[in-house]
């Protein structure tokens, strides 16, 4: 099979061919312009490409619901031209194949369960902490959507006692991307975090709390294993603080040996390292087509 695959970010696109196996063949990234631009690239890629479906994982809030008029629309975002833009309609019309769609968050979740630190599990969470945060949730062998779909980024949070830092999102001010993405830390100690060093209090901060948000999620949730994605993470000196933080929080509640006993192996990086957006859009396109063959 030929499977297209999109990560739609709200940094760059990530545009590629794959197989049934989980095999990348061919991908392009591009830039995230405005729709009038960068939807004419991302065309122009997949013209001579001869895909059979397509799978499509894009930064949101996005509209999941099929019942719904504005079904495959980009929603609220701040970003400019994508507010009510309607990203799955403009790419339908130059390519009438099977469609999946779902957030960025939530494929990455799914490439993971499919191919990646999740494979054969029934459930994992995926967080992606960069620009935003975001969390996809896949749980008894599917994502979860609900009345929308999962915005974990935006939960509340406490506040660390030696933080004073407001909070960046426009929203909610401190909730947990108010408190923890990347532009964040760079508001709160004035470098982004890779030109801080790996003893500065920023990272204690920062895993308070990503912790407190994977232990809202464990104790709501209990998924199986915990993907930490995203550029923030790309600074590993985090996992151990977020792995001890988690325990402090649980305080041996959870009597699960996962945790007590695994918790290297429970709360990860990605399998698929920082292509599991675009393997999660190809497990969603080949989901559609399957779907659509049982019908």
């Amino acid at each position: 099979m030929r499977i297209g695959a999109i990560e739609a970010g709200g940094t760059k696109f990530v545009c590629g061919i794959g197989d049934e196996n989980g095999n990348i063949l061919d991908r392009l990234s591009l830039p995230t312009e405005h729709p009038d631009q960068t939807l004419p690239q991302v065309i122009e890629y997949f013209q001579d490409k001869q895909v059979e479906t397509i799978g499509v994982g894009s930064f949101g809030p996005i509209d999941i619901n099929p019942e719904s008029p504005t079904y495959g629309c980009v929603t609220t975002t701040p970003k400019p031209g994508w507010a009510n833009y309607d990203l799955l309609g403009t790419l339908r019309r130059a390519f009438p194949v099977p469609y999946g769609w779902d957030t960025d968050v939530n494929a990455a979740a799914y490439g993971e369960a499919k191919w990646g630190a999740a494979q054969g599990l029934s459930s994992c969470l995926y967080y992606t902490v960069g620009t935003g945060v975001g969390v996809g949730v896949y749980s008894e062998g599917k994502i979860i959507h609900g009345l929308v779909h999962p915005e974990g980024g935006h939960i509340l949070t406490r506040r660390h006692p030696e933080d004073d830092f407001a909070g960046i999102c426009p929203y909610h001010g401190d909730c947990l991307e108010g408190m923890a993405a990347g532009p964040a830390i760079e508001g709160r100690w004035g470098k982004k975090g890779h030109e801080l060093p790996l003893d500065h209090a920023a990272w204690e901060i920062e895993a308070f709390y990503i912790a407190q948000s994977i232990t809202s999620a464990i104790l709501l949730l209990s998924p199986h294993k915990i993907i930490l994605g995203g550029g923030v993470m790309q600074q590993l000196q985090l996992f151990p603080l977020i792995r001890q933080a988690v325990l402090r929080n649980l305080n041996g509640y959870v009597r699960s040996s996962a945790i007590l006993d695994h918790m290297d192996e429970y709360i990860v990086p990605p399998g698929l390292g920082h292509q599991a957006g675009l393997y999660g859009a190809l497990a969603l396109g080949l989901a559609a087509w399957n779907n659509q063959a049982s019908v």
